[in-house]
């Protein structure tokens, strides 16, 4: 076996598992999970029936670059949704499909980085709290994890000038995501562009997880993103730019496993050659089912319709006994607990039958700081009714602890 895996951490969730084994919550209240950031909407219809309509194409192998017409509608959209009017996407060149942005920020890692001496091991920078898949690819790729503490004091956001001259000769690859998993934290314009011109001296690669950028609650001011940023500045070719996009949360449809990566065309084409041999190539009915999800934007505003009630409701429910925030965007609250994240997660689940992530589970201890001690995620999935019993469970757990 690859010795590389004994330096994994366990999943997050396999931890929560441990953690609440033995508690037998109250029988008389519905379980309600508020831990695992799986979206409940229902499907688009229109989804689906392209999804049933294009069942023979299992008939045939599909090619890794996926077909032309889906290429052309991912380019369509995030022109559209990213305003990338002065670098045109290349269908050809740009624009790769993949069966989900985890296994793409996977094996995004094994692609990138390099072979070095042991004293001269890459370091990859990510944010901390963050998507644990990062870590786990950085690691299984012979790479170190550099954590970038995002908290209240940097407003939650990565702060790039606080990474040392020696780490940046040694960095390949950075990983940002945003809006963030779990903050909510959206990078700003003058954030990427800095990025971007770190990149451009150094010479590494940014991947920019922007899987959460469609839950909004202000539509006449959606987030910003890698590519758009890059296009404002004229960066040709997208260059050491690359962003990965999903279904799943923008669509509710997150057992498609559908996503894309586009950007730097040079960094895609070897992208497509590690993939052809990776072979996470797309189905036929997966491919014509998101052709039809990445041209279509009223399911989408319906989405943040349900996110911006449940919110609404929940927050008003909180406030009162939470140190609480909305998020700039997604769908997870990130509050401040009156106990430690472990016990109030254990606690909340034997008394409420309510199960939150505790902040520790997605976040390391880094330079003495760890910033999700303290801290739970709540992922508002759920239907709006199911999330404003889960808030009022909540706060009745946290009143009792007074």
């Amino acid at each position: 076996m690859n010795s590389r895996l004994a330096s994994l951490q366990p999943y997050p969730f396999q931890r929560l598992t441990q953690l609440i084994h033995g508690i037998s919550p109250p029988a008389d209240k519905k379980p309600i999970r508020l831990s695992m950031g799986e979206p409940q909407h229902a499907a688009p219809a229109l989804v689906l029936e392209a999804l049933k309509s294009n069942l023979a194409g299992l008939s045939h192998y599909p090619v890794t670059k996926g077909s032309a017409e889906l290429r052309q509608s991912i380019a369509g959209w995030a022109t559209r949704r990213f305003h990338l009017n002065k670098i045109a996407l290349d269908l050809e060149r740009h624009i790769l499909p993949v069966a989900g942005t985890r296994e793409a920020l996977f094996s995004i890692a094994q692609a990138v980085i390099g072979r070095r001496t042991d004293s001269q091991q890459p370091a990859v920078i990510m944010p901390n709290p963050f998507y644990q898949i990062y870590e786990g690819a950085v690691l299984l790729a012979g790479a170190r994890p550099y954590f970038l503490n995002t908290t209240e004091a940097n407003g939650l956001r990565m702060d790039f000038t606080a990474v040392p001259e020696e780490i940046w000769l040694k960095v390949p690859l950075v990983y940002v995501c945003s809006p963030g998993n779990p903050t909510g934290a959206v990078l700003t314009h003058d954030d990427l562009a800095k990025l971007i011109g770190l990149a451009q001296h150094y010479n590494f690669i940014i991947a920019s997880d922007e899987c959460y950028s469609e839950i909004y609650f202000d539509e006449a001011k959606p987030p910003l993103g890698l590519l758009q940023v890059a296009n404002d500045l004229g960066i040709q070719d997208y260059k050491h730019c690359l962003v990965f996009h999903s279904l799943s949360k923008r669509s509710s449809l997150p057992g498609l496993r559908s996503g894309f990566v586009a950007g730097d065309g040079v960094v895609m084409q070897q992208y497509h050659q590690y993939r052809t041999y990776h072979g996470c190539a797309l189905p036929p009915p997966t491919q014509a089912a998101s052709q039809a999800a990445w041209s279509d934007e009223v399911h989408v505003r319906a989405n943040r319709e349900q996110y911006r009630a449940k919110f609404d409701a929940v927050l008003k429910i909180l406030k009162p006994v939470l140190d609480v925030e909305r998020p700039a965007a997604g769908f997870y609250l990130w509050p401040k607990l009156p106990q430690d994240d472990e016990i109030f997660t254990r606690g909340l689940y034997a008394r409420e039958n309510v199960l939150v992530l505790p902040g520790t589970y997605l976040s390391r201890e880094f330079e003495g700081v760890n910033p999700g001690q303290n801290r739970a995620r709540l992922a508002l999935v759920a239907p709006v009714p199911e999330c404003i019993e889960a808030a009022q469970r909540i706060r009745n757990y946290v009143e009792s602890l007074k």
